[in-house]
C-alpha cells in the first residue's frame, strides 16, 4: 500500500486556517462557528511562532525579530486600511486606537511578560542597554509625534493633523524607522544581540545547525500564510467580538483592543519562548520593534489612504491615554538604563498594561 508522506502540523495548520478564513470571509459567524474559527486562529498563531523561529535561526539576530515584527505589522496595516475603507462606526479613530493599543501591549505586556518569565525564582534578566535604550527612544518619539502632537496643533480643530502636518508626520515616521532599521541591522548590530551576565554577546542558536536555505524559504512562506490567517480570522471574529462588547455596554474602542491582542499573539509567544531560553534581548527586540513598526508603517500608510478616505482622521490621544503613554516611557527608561531587571520591573509593566485594559473597559 502506498503511504503518503505525513504533513507536519506546522504546515497543515496555516493551510487549514486559510481554508477556514476563505469559507468564513464576508459572513458573520454564529457562536459555534466563532469558537471553531478561534481554534484555527490559535493553531495559526502557534505555527507562525514556529516558522518565525526557523527563519530567525537561519538569518540570525536581530534580523529574525525584524522579520516577524514587520510581517505582522504590514498585514495589520492592511487590515486597518481595509476596515477604514469599508467605513462604519469608530473608523475615524480606528488607526489611533489600534496603534496605541499595540504600543501599550508591546511595551508593557510583552516586555513585562518576558521579564517575568525570565526572573521567576529570583533570577535577573540581562540585556543590552544601548540597543534597547535606542529602540525605546525611537518608540517614544514616534508615539509623541503621531499620537500626542495632533491633540495640541491649532491648524485644524480637534485631535487631527492638517494635510501638510500629516504628510510631515508620515515622512518623519518612515525616515526615523528606516534609520533605526539600519542601526539595528548594519551599523550597530551587536547592540541588539543577546548577552550574558558578564556582557559577552552570545548567538541566538549556537548549539544547533541552522536550517537549509530551502527550509528557511519554506518557513518564510508559511510564516506569511500563518500571519494572513491570524489577521484575517481576527477580522472575521470582530463582528462576534463587537456584538459581545455592545451587549456588555462597553466602549466601541474595546473591539480594537481585542483585535490588537489577537494580532500580537505570535510576537507575544515568540518573545516568551526567547525569554525562557535566556534570550531577553530578543524578547525586547520583538516588543519594541513591533511598537515601532506599528507606528512607523501605519501613519505613512494612513496618510496615503487619507487621499480617498472620507471623514476626519482622529489621531490625537485623550488626556488619560497621554498619561499612560508618558508613564510607560518613564518606566521603560528606568527598566532599560541598568541593563538588567528583576521581577519588580516586570510587575510594574504588567500593572501598567492592566491599567490600560481596565480604563479601556471603564473609561
Amino acid at each position: 500500500m502506498l503511504r503518503l508522506p505525513a504533513i507536519p502540523w506546522t504546515t497543515a495548520a496555516p493551510l487549514l486556517a486559510v481554508m477556514a478564513l476563505v469559507l468564513a470571509w464576508g459572513r458573520e459567524p454564529s457562536i459555534p462557528a466563532a469558537l471553531v474559527l478561534g481554534v484555527f486562529l490559535a493553531a495559526a498563531v502557534l505555527a507562525a511562532v514556529h516558522h518565525a523561529e526557523v527563519v530567525a535561526h537561519r538569518v540570525g539576530e536581530p534580523f529574525g525579530s525584524l522579520v516577524l515584527a514587520v510581517a505582522v505589522t504590514v498585514i495589520e496595516v492592511g487590515l486597518i486600511v481595509s476596515l477604514m475603507v469599508s467605513g462604519g462606526e469608530g473608523t475615524a479613530s480606528l488607526a489611533r486606537d489600534t496603534v496605541f493599543a499595540a504600543v501599550m501591549i508591546t511595551c508593557n505586556g510583552i516586555v513585562g511578560l518576558s521579564l517575568m518569565v525570565r526572573t521567576v525564582g529570583g533570577r535577573v534578566a540581562v540585556f543590552n542597554a544601548e540597543g534597547t535604550g535606542g529602540a525605546l527612544a525611537t518608540v517614544a518619539t514616534l508615539a509623541t509625534v503621531s499620537l500626542v502632537l495632533p491633540t495640541f496643533t491649532t491648524s485644524t480643530p480637534g485631535p487631527v493633523f492638517s494635510p501638510v502636518q500629516l504628510a510631515f508626520a508620515a515622512v518623519a515616521s518612515i525616515a526615523l524607522y528606516g534609520v533605526f532599521v539600519v542601526t539595528q541591522t548594519v551599523r550597530h548590530r551587536h547592540y541588539f544581540l543577546p548577552i550574558t551576565a558578564e556582557g559577552v554577546v552570545v548567538g541566538a542558536g549556537e548549539h544547533a545547525a541552522p536550517p537549509t536555505t530551502r527550509a528557511a524559504l519554506l518557513s518564510l512562506g508559511m510564516l506569511l500564510v500563518s500571519l494572513v490567517a491570524v489577521v484575517g480570522l481576527a477580522k472575521t471574529e470582530s463582528p462576534a467580538v463587537e456584538a459581545a462588547v455592545t451587549a456588555a455596554g462597553l466602549p466601541h474602542s474595546v473591539v480594537g483592543v481585542v483585535i490588537a491582542l489577537l494580532v500580537l499573539l505570535p510576537e507575544t509567544l515568540a518573545a516568551v519562548r526567547a525569554a525562557r531560553r535566556d534570550r531577553v534581548q530578543i524578547s525586547l527586540n520583538l516588543a519594541l520593534g513591533s511598537a515601532m513598526a506599528s507606528i512607523g508603517l501605519t501613519i505613512p500608510t494612513i496618510a496615503v489612504a487619507s487621499l480617498w478616505l472620507e471623514g476626519p482622521l482622529l489621531l490625537g490621544l485623550g488626556a488619560t491615554h497621554m498619561v499612560l503613554l508618558a508613564l510607560t516611557v518613564a518606566v521603560g527608561i528606568l527598566t532599560v538604563v541598568p541593563g538588567r531587571a528583576t521581577m519588580l520591573q516586570s510587575g510594574v509593566h504588567l500593572v501598567l498594561l492592566a491599567c490600560f485594559l481596565f480604563l479601556a473597559v471603564s473609561p
